[in-house]
């Protein structure tokens, strides 16, 4: 059975009997540990930050950075949050307040850091259709990049987009931003991968929830002899079993509404 974690202070769920408080011996026995999130929700950064002083894993990777601003953090910058905000070049990111993802870091100790961001130039590759096998230094075909998806994962996967958008791309994009979120799954894979060769593990990733997916995000493409597990966060109570090994449902961050740009 699938264990469900509930409320900010991981108290776990099996099936519908309350546990005790959480033990992170549910994530001992993984190699690699994706740690969702909802990108703008301070609460599932602390969590996060909670998970990683349990886990005290030898390498961490980012979605959010790419490799040569992963290689500028050193064990000083990580206690000076306004040193390593302006190191990273945060603020020019796109991503949410660094405030939030600092807990993050201050809790990685000794952890080396790994950067999975995909480049712009890539992701517009992706997007426009361009030579998949080329990405990724070449491995794009060693990560599914090459390979339709079945049909019914297409349909289900650009539905998602055009909902995450508001209901207003149109609809000969929504190909394009699959194929861009496939690169994103893929290039979290192989820097995950590469972390953990290097390290020996256990590995934890910091990324959205969507590529946290245990169906067909990028725990579904490492090499099967890792074993790999994913905490998937949520803001609502979900209508199904959510693709997740673990999961938990917060609160919603306060924020502007989404849509109103697209009105």
């Amino acid at each position: 059975m699938k264990q469900i974690l509930a409320s900010l202070s991981f108290v776990v769920i099996a099936g519908v009997s309350h546990a005790q408080a959480v033990s992170y011996d549910l994530f001992r026995d993984a190699d690699v540990v994706f740690l969702g999130e909802v990108h703008d929700n301070p609460a599932h950064h602390d969590n996060q930050a909670q998970a990683v002083l349990a886990i005290a894993p030898k390498a961490v990777v980012f979605e959010m950075l790419v490799p040569e601003q992963a290689a500028k953090v050193t064990s000083d910058l990580l206690d000076d949050a306004q040193a390593l905000e302006a190191t990273l070049g945060w603020n020019d990111s796109g991503w949410p307040d660094f405030a939030m993802y600092y807990p993050v870091f201050a809790a990685l100790g000794d952890a080396k850091i790994y950067g999975a961001q995909v480049p712009s130039e890539a992701a517009r590759m992706a997007f426009e259709g361009g030579d998949m096998s080329a990405l990724l230094e070449g491995a794009g075909g060693k990560f599914g990049l090459t390979l339709p998806l079945p049909q019914a994962q297409q349909d289900a996967r650009e539905a998602l987009q055009f909902s995450a958008h508001c209901d207003a791309l149109p609809e000969e994009m929504l190909p394009g931003m699959v194929m861009a979120q496939r690169l994103r799954d893929a290039r979290l894979a192989q820097e995950v991968t590469e972390a953990l060769d290097a390290t020996g593990g256990p590995v934890a990733v910091i990324t959205g929830n969507g590529h946290a997916r245990t169906d067909w995000g990028a725990p579904v493409l490492l090499p099967k002899e890792i074993a790999s597990m994913s905490f998937g966060q949520l803001e609502a109570e979900p209508e199904s079993e959510p693709p997740y090994d673990l999961w938990i449902v917060t609160e919603a961050a306060e924020r502007d509404d989404p849509c109103a740009a697209f009105k």
